[in-house]
């Protein structure tokens, strides 16, 4: 078997582009996904049983069903549902949002659950109410703890991001696909994909890494 570098050099221009996508894909969605896991995560932590509730449903059901069943669900069942077509990006990004809120949420209970019951304690004691406590003294605690499982989840999200390839939408993974259907050069293009993969994963958690330190290098002034 003879080695193509030729054609990695040729087709390496359409697989960043297909990156570049990937990293639009996954940064939406972890983005979204934050906010949504914020709120999912808090009423985990609710008193009230209906809210703690719902918010437990929807954990379960997502961290229980596969990414592609629900990529599948959004982009061909859902318009079945509202009668209009969804268009491909839309289906990407909504389908990937929700499922990383779900994780998301477990990440931002875990990190609001190790920060001290006194700190809630003093927080009301000072006059403020439940949520300006978790705004202002709770939740910045918290996410300086939760940093690394973000970063783990942004990593996650990268590569699952390559399940949209299934409703044509041409991120990494799917300009691959589309390249080796023209040129049979499996071997050389997926292994330029896993390159690119490498390269991403590993820039975004050594940026993490920074993070981290960061952060506790300015809670010890």
């Amino acid at each position: 078997m003879n080695f193509d570098f030729d054609l990695i050099i040729r087709s390496f221009p359409l697989l960043l582009m297909g990156a570049g996508v990937t990293v639009q894909i996954s940064a939406l969605s972890v983005g979204f996904g934050l906010l949504i896991g914020m709120f999912v995560g808090m009423a985990r932590l609710s008193t009230l049983w209906p809210v703690k509730t719902l918010a437990a449903l929807y954990v379960d059901f997502i961290r229980g069903t596969p990414l592609l069943v629900q990529i599948f669900l959004i982009y061909f069942a859902l318009p079945l549902v509202v009668g209009q077509r969804i268009d491909p990006f839309i289906a990407a990004i909504t389908a990937c949002s929700v499922n990383s809120g779900a994780y998301v949420a477990e990440i931002f209970r875990a990190g609001i659950q190790s920060i001290d019951k006194g700190q809630m304690e003093a927080g009301r004691s000072l006059g403020m109410t439940w949520a300006q406590t978790m705004r202002y003294i709770i939740l910045p605690q918290a996410f300086k703890r939760i940093i690394p499982p973000l970063g783990n989840e942004f990593i996650a999200m990268l590569k699952d991001s390559s399940l949209v390839s299934v409703i044509g939408f041409e991120e990494l993974t799917r300009r691959g696909q589309l390249i080796i259907a023209r040129t049979y050069g499996s071997f050389e293009i997926w292994l330029t994909v896993a390159f690119i993969y490498l390269v991403m994963t590993f820039t975004i958690s050594r940026l993490v890494d920074y993070l981290e330190r960061r952060y506790k290098t300015d809670d010890k002034h």
